[in-house]
């Protein structure tokens, strides 16, 4: 009768610990991101609060004020003005923007329309203009004495209303904006349809489903979360409207004040008015008002697509 020799167990290895020099290593590599990202973006911020918490005087110089720099801007009416502007803008050209650049990326995505190629690089081209040049060029298009209406005006004798007058700046600055930023959203939407999987199509088809069907029950659904992504960019976007109305102030100094935007009100206060710290104050409270609104549309969205 045999014996069998049952080799001796094998002792596990104790866990190795992790040396000082391993738990440096994910440093090593975030830090360089972590250090640009604090000096550009961090730094300026505590920056910005820091001077609203102070106040430029003649005699003294700089002396701490605490939150009398805030009660100043809640008591603004300029600042107000100057929100409820853009929140105006925001609430009519936003909507515009979007339901355009969806009905074209829908367009687009329906396979039915001829030259695809050609109408997605047309659409998207306004968004390589910069903003600079396209307010330029607006401007003077809607110029009454130099530009295309004035033109209009003196080949056909007419007499049409001035896009440059009080009451009609904003919606011609709307109309820049969403001629520029209609492709840039156009390209979210349409890249969220290809990812749509074809056999949604095929099943949708096979139960007799017809095009408004399949955009409601599909399409829409699928780029919901592109949806929600180009909505807080329009936010974001709206609340920083600045370049548009400088621009055009010199071609319509009556229609767009100093406070026409928050933007232009603080840049106004810091250059024009040397008042830098309350111009500080002024963009914080942007910052966190914007930061609360597209938050409050990320939520939203969010718990739709739940």
């Amino acid at each position: 009768m045999t014996t069998q020799t049952v080799p001796p167990p094998v002792l596990a290895t104790p866990p190795r610990r992790r040396t000082r020099r391993g738990r440096w290593t994910g440093w090593g590599f975030v830090g360089p991101f972590m250090a640009v990202f604090a000096l550009v973006f961090l730094a300026p911020i505590a920056y910005s609060i820091y001077l609203s918490l102070f106040r430029r005087q003649l005699v003294g110089g700089n002396s701490f004020v605490g939150l009398e720099n805030y009660q100043r801007a809640f008591s603004d009416p300029q600042f107000w003005s100057a929100v409820g502007r853009v929140g105006a803008f925001l609430v009519v050209q936003v909507p515009i923007m979007l339901g355009l650049a969806l009905l074209v990326a829908l367009a687009l995505d329906s396979g039915r329309l001829y030259g695809t190629s050609f109408f997605r690089i047309s659409i998207f081209l306004p968004y390589a203009v910069p903003a600079v040049v396209a307010a330029l060029m607006w401007g003077f298009m809607y110029g009454t004495r130099f530009g295309l209406v004035g033109n209009i005006n003196d080949a056909l004798g007419v007499s049409l209303p001035n896009p440059l007058a009080p009451d009609l700046v904003l919606a011609s600055i709307g109309n820049i904006v969403t001629w520029s930023f209609v492709g840039y959203n156009m390209l979210i939407f349409y890249s969220s349809l290809r990812t749509v999987p074809t056999s949604l199509y095929e099943a949708a088809e096979l139960d007799g489903a017809g095009q408004w069907r399949i955009i409601r029950s599909i399409k829409i659904p699928a780029i919901r979360g592109g949806l929600v992504i180009a909505t807080i960019f329009s936010i974001i976007g709206s609340f920083q409207l600045f370049n548009e109305p400088s621009i055009l102030q010199s071609l319509a100094p009556n229609a767009i004040t100093t406070y026409f935007t928050p933007n232009l009100y603080a840049y106004s206060l810091s250059f024009s008015g040397q008042q830098y710290n309350y111009s500080a104050t002024v963009a914080i409270i942007m910052g966190v008002l914007t930061m609360v609104i597209a938050y409050v549309v990320q939520l939203r969205g969010m718990r739709k697509e739940a």
